[in-house]
């Protein structure tokens, strides 16, 4: 049986311990990562442990120490020292139509920052960072550190994969995670999320925590305990950490799937992107330049992530990231031209089919988690690690929430490939779309996502 301590405590102490609501030491999560990194440990007393913390959830002393430990689990990343006050990142804890960081590196770098932005893969319903670049020809999201040294020094940011030497040990928790029913669970989340930033060596990290029908989070109350853990074990790591609550109901933007998403991204950078992408975008940037101490308040953030968004700093250090990432420099010229043909460069999905709306009406609704759910069965996402996805498949809302519509006119472009819709999966579609009388439009109206932002100091 396998040892832990010099006490004699083994692994189904341990698991037992924690099955029975006790606290686990310092050192008893250290030896239980270790073990993990090391793999002297079944994959089945793992998952028992997950299951245990899934129960019992964690107190903030054991949730700190997990996280350090996952951090400290491989290679923590260093960086020349006159960088040091200007290294920020952030996360989203998943949206649909979520695009705010191929918008928010490059504003950061324009304003400034270093901004190694390390992403992830879309699973389930919500779309991953690195897919959508990949629908850009050359993007490679793999570089090594010396090359994300190298554009950082040159460029300012950069958007890539995680690394096989940065926390090692997450990396089986979360296949493990997966498969136990307990991604849910809110220590475990906070310690996968945080220690990867942790281990980006930032100086300062804002969370876009969101809630609603097509968030983790349901509702505003458990968003915000999530949020506050999270921000905890930030701060814990040494790392000024921030939190901005957004509602996810709908779609961010209106375009949902990889390439064109990527599309609406590059229109953004070129002043022409929509109030809710914009108002992510400015309020999570100003959070970090207020960190970081760049400026001196929130109001005045936002302006300057605003000014190098509107005025084109930012579509420049975009441009120079995509070069620095692979693609060829004539690509990315095209891409990031005025009145550009994006399907010149990017993949476009064979077919086109628009949905009309089925009644007069204002726009009270448009489901988000609908939308998301039969684009993913299009071939937009994925359903397991390693899955390919259809960087072509898409959706583009053509109206928007508060805008009149008569029947007959059509709400929705769909691109799709091989995979035709179904009758159900029409119907789902249609079902997204609310349509109402003028008196309800009142409560409707409100165009701002963001609800909160903690600590209440920032707001």
């Amino acid at each position: 049986m396998f040892l832990l301590l010099a006490d004699m405590i083994t692994i189904p102490d341990l698991i037992r311990k924690k099955r029975d609501g006790g606290q686990l030491s310092d050192d008893e999560i250290k030896a239980f990562i270790q073990a993990v990194k090391e793999k002297t440990i079944q994959d089945s007393q793992t998952g028992a442990m997950l299951m245990a913390i899934w129960l019992n959830g964690m107190v903030s002393a054991e949730i700190k120490a997990l996280t350090r430990e996952m951090m400290s689990s491989g290679e923590v990343m260093e960086w020349p020292d006159e960088w040091k006050n200007f290294m920020v990142d952030k996360h989203s804890t998943g949206g649909v139509g979520d695009k705010v960081s191929l918008v928010l590196a490059p504003a950061l770098a324009a304003c400034g920052c270093k901004v190694p932005m390390i992403s992830g893969r879309g699973l389930a319903h919500t779309g991953g960072t690195l897919d959508k670049l990949e629908s850009i020809p050359g993007f490679k999201v793999e570089q090594s550190r010396e090359q994300i040294l190298e554009i950082l020094d040159s460029v300012g940011c950069c958007i890539v994969g995680q690394t096989e030497t940065l926390v090692p040990a997450d990396r089986v928790l979360y296949a493990l995670r997966d498969i136990t029913s307990t991604v849910d669970s809110l220590p475990l989340v906070t310690g996968s999320i945080i220690s990867k930033k942790g281990a980006e060596s930032l100086s300062a990290l804002v969370l876009d925590v969101k809630f609603g029908r097509a968030a983790i989070c349901k509702d505003l109350e458990s968003a915000t305990e999530l949020a506050q853990m999270l921000v905890e074990a930030g701060n814990g790591l040494g790392i000024r950490t921030a939190a901005v609550l957004s509602g996810m109901n709908s779609t961010i933007g209106r375009c949902v799937g990889n390439s064109v998403e990527v599309i609406e991204s590059l229109e953004t950078l070129k002043g022409n992107g929509p109030d809710d992408l914009m108002e992510l975008v400015t309020t999570q940037g100003g959070l970090l330049l207020v960190m970081t101490g760049l400026v001196s308040d929130l109001s005045e953030g936002r302006k300057q992530i605003s000014e190098a968004v509107v005025g084109g700093a930012a579509l420049s250090k975009f441009q120079a990231m995509m070069e620095a990432q692979g693609v060829n420099s004539d690509t990315a010229q095209r891409l990031c031209s005025t009145n550009a043909d994006y399907y010149s460069v990017l993949r476009k999905a064979k077919h086109q089919l628009e949905l009309k709306a089925l009644a007069d009406g204002i726009v009270l609704e448009i489901d988000g988690l609908v939308l998301a759910q039969v684009l993913h069965r299009l071939g937009a996402g994925r359903s397991k690690a390693g899955e390919p996805v259809n960087h072509s498949v898409g959706a583009v809302l053509l109206v928007s929430i508060g805008q009149r519509v008569t029947k007959g006119v059509p709400w929705l472009r769909l691109h799709y490939e091989d995979l035709a819709l179904t009758p159900d999966q029409r119907n789902h579609l249609e079902s997204a779309l609310t349509v109402g009388a003028d008196k309800k439009i009142q409560t409707q109206q409100k165009c701002t996502l963001v609800e909160k932002i903690l600590p209440q100091k920032y707001q």
